[in-house]
């Protein structure tokens, strides 16, 4: 299979999409995922000694996964085969592993099987895999949006390295926005495009971290632009970006002083059991294009920190919204957090945990009240403990009515510091 076709030749095909002529070849080439990409990591080291790793890209739309996977083949000088679980069945996958153990039989040239969306495949289907990757007839690569620890068998999820890989940056965007205006060859820099800073901004704050999203609409806009009859047409701008995503343009930054003050109001809005303004700065941020995490983690500490003890269901219930927003991704992630930011903000408020630990850390840290553990304490388990005095005049509380028993757990110099008040005891 040609992995990277010379897009310049002339052929009886329309050129493919602008985010596909645009795939790196290289890996230098490839913007974000330094963890797995950069020359020291681990995945490019075994990729370059041809190492027949096989592994799954668990990540969002948009983030490279195909693009790895081609460039593993290619590093590797391997046959490369890819398919859809969306289209593909036991069948396809028969007839590729046929062709593979020709093609080593005859040549000694190794196949890479790419599985799109492996998540979508059943169990017979993903089973029909398992043998050849354990052999070593292929090398698997599969892509999926959905947690692999759900979704993939055991047995091949146990010969398969799982590599997680997160949106990319709006730097990222911004730059594979760029290289594509700039590029001659497969980009669109053979001709003179114009496009105002704030189209582009709308652009990549649409785009939320998919460069294929990104690319796409800005394919569109030039396209729009090179049909304008004016033989000097006017730049690309915002108002015409907003028309193709038919989407207004929201006053957010996210990368800049908004990010954060976006969300000072909206845990101040949780914190002040005001759930219409949460919601409001929920949604703000969500249209703005802030990452999902972000806002989960906002949501996690504040139903920690601002609920707390009065309410500890509302962690409970934060936290299973950031895991159900990340499996689930947008629009659908709307539903789970918003659900949450409902429950936190009407949650009655107890701030108990964060003075108390702060309370400790202040001594700790601030006073230096930082003591070794009393001798009877200690643990006890190991030989000789005892001859060291450890675990000695310790009172099992269990041996005693009521499961209690008077005994000091702080260091003699802090005997009697409280750190919280009276009726949280």
């Amino acid at each position: 299979m040609e992995l990277f076709p010379d897009y310049k030749s002339t052929s009886s095909r329309p050129p493919p999409p602008l985010a596909d002529r645009m795939r790196p070849m290289v890996w230098d080439d490839l913007l974000g995922h330094e963890h797995l990409i950069s020359k020291s990591s681990p995945l490019r080291h075994l990729m370059e000694k041809d190492a027949g790793l096989s592994f799954i890209l668990w990540g969002p739309p948009g983030c490279g996964k195909t693009t790895i996977a081609r460039i593993v083949a290619r590093v590797t000088e391997s046959e490369f085969h890819e398919i859809s679980a969306v289209n593909a069945g036991v069948a396809d996958i028969r007839k590729i592993i046929g062709h593979a153990q020709k093609l080593w039989s005859a040549q000694h040239r190794a196949t890479t099987l790419f599985i799109d969306e492996i998540h979508r495949f059943n169990k017979a289907q993903q089973d029909a895999v398992l043998p050849f990757v354990e052999q070593g007839t292929i090398r698997l690569i599969g892509s999926t949006t959905e947690n692999p620890s759900l979704e993939v068998i055991p047995a091949l999820r146990s010969r398969c390295q799982v590599f997680r890989i997160g949106y990319l940056s709006s730097q990222n965007i911004r730059a594979i926005l760029e290289r594509a205006l700039q590029d001659k060859i497969n980009g669109l820099g053979r001709n003179v495009i114009a496009i105002e800073d704030s189209a582009i901004d709308l652009i990549i704050s649409h785009a939320n971290g998919d460069a294929r999203r990104a690319l796409n609409v800005l394919e569109a806009a030039v396209h729009y632009h090179l049909d304008d009859p004016d033989d000097d047409p006017a730049p690309i701008t915002q108002t015409i970006i907003e028309g193709i995503i038919q989407r207004t343009a929201v006053l957010y930054d996210k990368d800049g002083t908004e990010h954060y003050d976006h969300a000072s109001a909206f845990q101040k809005s949780l914190r002040g059991s005001d759930p219409d303004a949460a919601i409001y700065w929920l949604a703000k941020m969500i249209a703005g294009g802030e990452d999902l995490r972000f806002i989960a983690r906002r949501l996690v500490v504040t139903a920690a920190e601002d609920v707390g003890l009065a309410d500890p269901q509302a962690l409970v219930i934060a936290n299973a919204a950031a895991t159900a927003a990340e499996r689930l991704g947008l629009p659908e992630a709307r539903i789970p957090l918003a659900q949450a930011v409902i429950y936190v903000a009407r949650a009655p408020k107890d701030n108990t945990a964060i003075k108390a630990v702060d309370a400790a850390l202040s001594d700790i840290e601030g006073k230096g009240l930082s003591f070794p553990v009393p001798d009877h304490l200690k643990d006890s388990h190991y030989k000789d403990a005892k001859k060291q005095g450890y675990g000695v005049d310790y009172k099992y509380p269990h041996d005693y009515p009521g499961n209690y028993v008077e005994q000091e757990y702080l260091p003699e110099e802090l005997r009697g510091k409280k750190y919280l008040p009276p009726d949280q005891k």
